[in-house]
């Protein structure tokens, strides 16, 4: 039993929430799992997730799907990277960030030959002063052989991002 006066934050939220009638109006604590329109449906994980305290998202490897699911550009590796940067900038909307706000990627590419061709494409939409840090994979294939690229980023919410 409480005591006069104590704080039970959960009874607050659950008021909050049943009285609002909109999750979309009280969103109670917690991470956020977020799959943003013009995204493909994912099968067995989330685009976005923002943590706990709202402060951090981690957004899932972006590979050039477009929103039905189909490959764009096969065998074309700019075209496949111009998809993969404009998925994550659907992501990070998702949330209410942009490019500078990530704070570290992780490049999966299927052929080195390719990286002077990432790094510039990466260039336009990445800041060159204050570049994400990154760690870049070769791979072998990814999930599906017609991709070349994908990657995911994590993101710093604290400078307004969706809280």
């Amino acid at each position: 039993m409480l005591k006069k006066g104590t704080y039970r934050p959960a009874a607050l939220w659950t008021t909050i929430f049943l009285t609002s009638g909109s999750a979309a109006q009280a969103q109670a604590p917690g991470r956020q799992f977020i799959n943003p329109p013009g995204l493909t449906r994912p099968t067995g994980y989330t685009h976005v997730v923002v943590s706990a305290d709202h402060r951090t998202a981690y957004v899932a490897g972006q590979v050039a799907f477009d929103s039905t699911g189909k490959v764009v550009g096969v065998g074309d590796f700019q075209a496949q990277a111009e998809q993969v940067f404009a998925n994550l900038r659907r992501a990070l909307a998702s949330v209410g960030a942009s490019f500078g706000d990530v704070v570290k990627t992780t490049t999966f590419i299927t052929d080195l030959k390719n990286l002077a061709a990432l790094r510039e494409i990466r260039a336009r939409y990445l800041d060159a002063t204050h570049s994400p840090a990154n760690t870049l994979v070769p791979v072998m294939t990814l999930a599906r052989p017609d991709l070349l690229l994908e990657i995911e980023a994590v993101v710093d919410l604290s400078n307004g991002g969706r809280q």
